[in-house]
């Protein structure tokens, strides 16, 4: 396994995350401890989650499978960093939502990192990440909350996750005047086939010392071979990538990635992995193995080297959108 600071931190992290969103939902629990298990024996030790996984009547589920792999010992807990994250409401569905019981006001981090601790059955977090940003509440409240918890031990660092460039620029200045250390990741959507993080996000992100983590490195499986599937195994893409290939330019698109890829022998879903971990910033990728054999697959993007005549032709199937303010203003 490969590991990298996180941020400006002193923190060790892998360079792949173990994204759990799918434990409960469609990973059985003893499943979901195998999958774990193999994750840690492999050396990776950072594990996301987030109190509103498991979702509808079951939000919190994915948060009570952690912990009750964690209640089998042999050092689980220790050996790993943990990162959830507060914002969404944990009630059953809207309609049954009370005032406060959701986004980052003080009384509600307070209410959520309890409740988290809890399922987790731990007795801290080591990166709290706000899962979206909170219009209503100031940082100054939310930073004074974070200080408690920190005082408290409940919590070691605070990250965030879907936050704009000058939204993590507005939290690290105000952190900064007050001494805080603010925040030390930022948690976005970032992928081949959508890099509009690059104009701004991961320039402030960089700029402020914090690690990025991106979420759907397979852009809903669209980057996972998924035309191939389609001809080979009968396997017709789902949800975002779908939707995806409805577009003909999509779809041919997703045609020239995968015939380049098959050119140099690569599976698509590791390479754009790969092509991931050369991202300047970018900490590691969630990954969200449902089985052993993906967890396999994803473990080995860490071993590709992608040359650089290929990262040319990726960029040329999927240019990015350039600097800020160039790509938008010249």
């Amino acid at each position: 396994m490969k590991y990298t600071q996180l941020g400006r931190t002193g923190l060790k992290v892998s360079r792949l995350v173990l994204g759990t969103m799918n434990f409960g939902p469609q990973t059985d629990e003893s499943t979901s401890h195998d999958i774990m298990d193999a994750a840690l024996d492999a050396g990776l030790n950072f594990v996301d989650t987030a109190n509103v996984y498991g979702w509808g009547e079951n939000k919190g589920r994915t948060e009570e499978i952690i912990g009750t792999w964690f209640a089998q010992g042999g050092g689980r807990r220790d050996r790993t960093v943990l990162a959830t994250k507060v914002y969404g409401n944990m009630a059953p569905d809207d309609s049954s939502v009370w005032p406060n019981h959701d986004k980052l006001s003080a009384v509600n981090i307070r209410r959520a990192v309890d409740a988290s601790l809890k399922r987790l059955q731990t007795d801290y977090i080591d990166i709290y990440q706000f899962h979206h940003i909170d219009r209503s509440t100031p940082f100054e409240e939310i930073w004074q909350a974070i200080d408690v918890l920190v005082q408290q031990g409940k919590i070691l660092y605070a990250g965030s996750s879907n936050f704009p460039g000058y939204k993590i620029a507005q939290a690290n200045e105000l952190a900064a005047r007050h001494g805080r250390m603010g925040l030390v990741s930022e948690q976005c959507l970032y992928n081949l086939a959508e890099r509009r993080a690059e104009m701004e996000v991961i320039p402030a992100a960089q700029d402020y010392g914090l690690g990025v983590i991106p979420w759907s490195p397979l852009h809903g499986g669209l980057l996972g071979g998924v035309l191939k599937k389609e001809a080979t195994e009968g396997r017709r893409a789902s949800g975002r990538a779908a939707d995806a290939l409805k577009d003909t330019k999509t779809r041919e698109q997703i045609q020239a990635y995968e015939n380049l890829l098959d050119k140099h022998g690569l599976e698509p879903g590791e390479a754009a992995l790969a092509w991931l971990l050369t991202r300047p910033g970018v900490t590691g990728p969630i990954v969200g193995p449902r089985t052993q054999e993906q967890l396999d697959s994803v473990l080995r993007a860490l071993e590709l080297e992608l040359s650089e005549e290929l990262l040319t032709s990726l960029d040329e199937i999927f240019p990015g959108p350039g600097p800020s303010p160039e790509a938008f203003a010249w």
